[in-house]
């Protein structure tokens, strides 16, 4: 398992030792596209890293699902509120192809940020680097107008934008899927 997660990106900064701790505590599990791995209003037990696929995190808006993060190889899934709160969370993460994904329970892993420092070091900096693109993602929304929004997209994700359907890139620039296609014809 370690030498599995020595290739992902992600782990890349922990040192063989630590590397080595945290390795039988993962487990390796794959699932279908379309399965809903972690559900709102669940205090979720995992956490997890993509190994290979899609997902993305999604809360209920009125009539509609609105899309606030996408996640590829290397990504951690997590709920937020679970993770930090041991309470329910408020978000869905659902996988948009099959997914392989290391998974690792919580508790095992909060128990070992609370013996080794370059652990909980390491997992601080996978939570700080989201609380830092949620807010580029809320402060692009306020000031960036949605055909910006949409070739920033294309630059920073073009795998995604190929793989991820129009009605969940729509979601998250926060357009609907109409606009989307008019920003695309216009700068084809």
């Amino acid at each position: 398992m370690q030498n599995q997660l020595k290739n992902i990106p992600v782990f890349s900064m922990l040192s063989n030792s630590s590397l080595l701790l945290l390795a039988p505590h993962f487990k390796i599990i794959e699932m279908q596209k379309g399965d809903v791995l972690i559900k709102a209003d669940n205090t979720e037990a995992y956490f997890y890293i993509i190994d290979e696929g899609i997902a993305r995190a999604y809360s209920h808006g009125e009539n509609q699902q609105i899309t606030f993060w996408f996640g590829q190889k290397g990504d951690a899934l997590f709920s937020y509120n679970s993770y930090i709160n041991g309470k329910p969370g408020y978000e869905n993460i659902e996988l948009l192809e099959d997914c392989r994904l290391f998974r690792i329970k919580t508790k095992d892993l909060l128990s070992l940020y609370s013996t080794h420092i370059e652990i909980a070091n390491w997992g601080r900096k996978i939570a700080e680097k989201e609380l830092i693109a949620t807010e580029k993602r809320l402060i692009d929304r306020l000031f960036k107008t949605a055909t910006e929004r949409y070739l920033e997209f294309l630059h920073q994700s073009p795998q995604l934008a190929k793989k991820v359907a129009l009605k969940h890139i729509a979601s998250y620039l926060g357009v609907t899927q109409v606009t989307l296609s008019r920003i695309r014809a216009d700068i084809k």
